[in-house]
């Protein structure tokens, strides 16, 4: 069995995904690092890094790229680029990318769950989806989605994301994959 001690989980605590990332986390014995920045309304409170202005600058990119690259205009802007900006930190920082949503027909991903999988293919970074619409997991592999049930968490700090309308299937997605990468919870046999 893997030792979970070992490993992190980089997200951001928001409702939904990253939450329930986080709660797993916690069950397995993950380490985790919930990135946010001031005025950040997040539902996982635990082992926050609350990124300065000069932190998040690192992040910074033009929203225009953002909007080009995922095919879409952000009507928040500002609060939209301290998102995009928090997601750099979590992509940078983690190896292994995990995201809950919804791939779109031009192999992007629903909403900002989209930019942390675009960052993760910009960095060559193993990127896993879990297509809530599919009830499947698919792994980038050579510029295309490919199907793929059994993802492992297999590096040491891993990135997990998604979107905020988490179904039960999503959830119990989450679940599987730390029993699959860290075998049954804990205190559970």
């Amino acid at each position: 069995m893997t030792n979970s001690s070992k490993y992190t989980l980089y997200s951001g605590g928001l409702k939904g995904a990253e939450a329930e990332f986080g709660k797993n986390a916690e069950d397995w014995g993950v380490q985790e690092v919930n990135f946010s920045f001031k005025g950040h309304t997040m539902e996982r409170v635990k082992d926050v890094k609350v990124l300065s202005e000069e932190e998040l600058k690192q992040g910074d990119i033009s929203m225009t790229i953002v909007s080009q690259r995922l095919g879409r205009k952000f009507a928040e802007a500002e609060r939209i680029r301290r998102v995009i900006q928090s997601i750099f930190h979590m992509v940078n920082k983690g190896h292994q990318i995990f995201a809950v949503g919804w791939i779109n027909e031009d192999g992007t991903v629903k909403g900002g769950t989209g930019w942390a999988v675009e960052l993760g293919k910009f960095f060559n970074r193993p990127i896993s989806v879990f297509d809530q619409g599919e009830s499947k997991w698919f792994t980038w592999k050579n510029g295309t989605w490919t199907e793929e049930p059994d993802v492992k968490i297999e590096h040491e700090t891993f990135v997990g994301t998604g979107t905020r309308f988490l179904t039960k299937e999503g959830k119990k997605a989450i679940r599987e994959l730390f029993e699959r990468s860290f075998g049954p919870r804990p205190g559970t046999t």
